[in-house]
């Protein structure tokens, strides 16, 4: 005999985990329909949290990786777990539901239905339960999808003319440069801002070098020594549109040197990246990497 404990206390987030359940409900338990509730009241809460996670990931972080991502997705899964072994009601809710129907009738205790009627019946509602949140999982996953790039699709028209104007002068594609742009601002949601909180559409990084004669803005950066992070204040161009702002970054790479081999390899997202990364263009050692994920990547979608 298979305890409740001992169902209730695996983690039921993916199919496996359903089919797991499902095995030790043939050995006929008579908590089986409350462990196999608990465990789809966590994977509904670990289906939240996704949700949550996503909608709020408006812009690319630069300390998001592959692993920060897994580690965030176990934690997860494991705050579901924790809460719902302390339960919201759902669990209640799914046992109270279902014992008003024939299937769990039949798995009260002295119920003359045999052990495979009894697991059948579990079976059923644990399959039902795993198309159902195949269901939603891939309903959250639209919609999450959709929320994050939604941001991406509005930052993209509002610098398409300007960017097809630098393209032209350039060379460079010009979802090459909305990428860089979208690295330098956080897709426009971190762009500088002057003193008043007026926009600068500064959109590049653009610091301000001695023959530069522009309104400049004082802005605290991130510069790298030595693969270090140091917290820094520079002066900043501003601008007066994101037009002048693509102009001076035109400007910036076709009469600099130290950019021509950036625009002789512009074809390639990669080594456009990496390219700029070489030049000195940022401090950042991931540079290179994040640009081209964006390009080759978000942009892509």
């Amino acid at each position: 005999m298979i305890s409740r404990a001992d169902i209730s206390d695996k983690a039921a987030f993916d199919s496996k985990s359903l089919d797991s359940l499902k095995q030790s409900a043939k050995d006929n338990s008579p908590d089986a329909l409350k462990a196999a509730a608990k465990q789809f009241e966590g994977l509904f809460m670990n289906m939240m949290l996704k949700s949550m996670r996503q909608a709020s990931a408006s812009t690319e972080s630069p300390f998001e990786n592959e692993q920060t991502r897994m580690y965030t997705s176990m934690l997860d899964q494991q705050l579901s777990q924790n809460m719902a072994s302390k339960g919201v009601g759902l669990a209640d809710a799914l046992v109270r539901q279902l014992s008003n129907n024939a299937a769990s009738k039949m798995m009260q205790p002295g119920n003359a239905a045999d052990s495979s009627t009894n697991a059948k019946a579990i079976e059923s509602y644990l399959t039902s339960q795993r198309a159902s949140s195949t269901a939603t999982t891939s309903v959250t996953d639209i919609s999450g999808k959709s929320a994050r790039l939604s941001h991406v699709r509005e930052f993209q028209n509002k610098l398409a003319d300007d960017a097809e104007a630098a393209s032209q002068e350039t060379g460079i594609p010009a979802k090459f440069m909305i990428g860089q742009a979208a690295l330098e601002s956080g897709w426009g949601k971190k762009e500088i801002k002057s003193a008043d909180g007026s926009a600068t559409h500064n959109i590049f990084g653009m610091k301000a070098t001695k023959d530069w004669k522009g309104k400049t803005v004082d802005a605290v950066t991130t510069e790298y020594v030595n693969g270090v992070a140091h917290k820094k204040v520079e002066k900043f161009k501003a601008y007066d549109s994101y037009s002048d702002a693509f102009k001076d970054y035109a400007k910036l790479l076709t009469t600099n040197p130290r950019y021509e081999n950036v625009i002789a390899n512009a074809k390639d997202a990669t080594s456009f990246a990496y390219g700029l990364q070489k030049a000195g263009y940022a401090t950042d050692p991931q540079y290179g990497n994040k640009l081209s994920k964006i390009i080759n990547q978000t942009l892509s979608a």
